[in-house]
């Protein structure tokens, strides 16, 4: 069993919607730590993170929603990230997908250190392949996996030390993706996958074949998942809705290829905004699927009612 680090990242500047910072709270209201713990992990709930404190921004920065905001959280975030994945598998409860500037650096750094290549799968509605020049909207959670793969066009954020190689990201359920960030990807030597793949050859194809890359390489591997990875119906929690997401078993199903994989070494679960939810049934949603990631089988699966 695994030793798990859960670390709060109430982060809310990544976009102008509000809400996600009360995602952490929500995590924990709806038995995260007691689900993981039931599957027989070592679990401790280490708390909130809180950002570095704020720097001047640099004058040519592009016209970027709270940019100083977001440069703090990353300095932060990747400080706490390379320290904990060295002693646990630390879960990421955000927050916006803007925390994982941060996550992915700090993970991607301490593997570096230890001669272990860094692998991220981003499980998205979103490619998140902008840069703060190429944003239309300035809205930083639309950036991070341009950033950790070492683009350029992020004045003020800190260096990334340990950039991830295109070709060891994997992107699975894209299906709003715009101009900019289409033609980078196809310049791209990432694998990426959109919902037409999926619909005419299943889940299961592209992600076993990019695991078995992950497994070939002895690496390690930081899966981020965004709550819009999931079809609205049954995930109506996000600020970012897109019609056409993974169904609830095509998403479990991900979770337990990943789990039988045994390759995961940190996660993100990112952009749940509680205060769009329907009773819980979203956060329930996304502790179900760590779960199933962690361990748990369909035979294990609680019944639950939203009536």
């Amino acid at each position: 069993m695994a030793r798990i680090e859960l670390v709060g990242v109430p982060t809310d500047s990544g976009k102008r919607r509000r809400g996600c910072v009360m995602g952490p709270e929500a995590y924990r209201v709806a038995g995260l730590v007691d689900e993981l713990a039931n599957l027989g992990h070592d679990v401790t709930d280490t708390g909130d993170v809180a950002p570095a404190a704020l720097s001047p921004v640099p004058e040519d920065a592009p016209d970027v929603y709270a940019l100083a905001e977001n440069i703090a959280w990353t300095r932060s975030l990747a400080e706490v990230a390379e320290a904990a994945v060295g002693r646990a598998m630390p879960i990421f409860m955000g927050g916006d997908h803007a925390l994982s500037l941060g996550t992915v650096s700090g993970v991607a750094k301490a593997a570096v250190a230890v001669g272990r290549a860094q692998y991220v799968l981003w499980l998205d509605a979103h490619s998140d392949f902008h840069t703060l020049a190429t944003s239309p909207s300035g809205n930083v959670h639309g950036t991070p996996l341009a950033y950790v793969a070492g683009r350029a066009g992020f004045p003020g954020f800190p260096i990334v030390s340990a950039p991830v190689p295109d070709e060891q990201i994997g992107l699975i359920g894209l299906r709003s993706v715009d101009g900019a960030e289409r033609r980078a990807l196809q310049a791209s030597p990432c694998f990426a996958h959109d919902m037409r793949d999926i619909d005419e050859n299943g889940i299961s194809a592209p992600l076993r074949e990019f695991l078995a890359r992950v497994k070939a390489a002895d690496a390690a591997l930081h899966v981020s998942l965004d709550v819009d990875f999931l079809d609205p119906a049954i995930a109506p929690a996000v600020g970012t809705t897109v019609p056409g997401g993974t169904t609830f078993r095509e998403a479990h199903l991900v979770m337990e290829i990943l789990s039988d994989a045994g390759l995961v070494t940190s996660l993100d679960l990112v952009e749940l905004n509680p205060f769009l939810d329907e009773r819980g049934r979203t956060a329930s949603l996304m502790v179900d699927l760590t779960a199933s990631l962690l361990g748990r089988r369909v035979f294990d699966r609680p019944t639950r009612a939203y009536v």
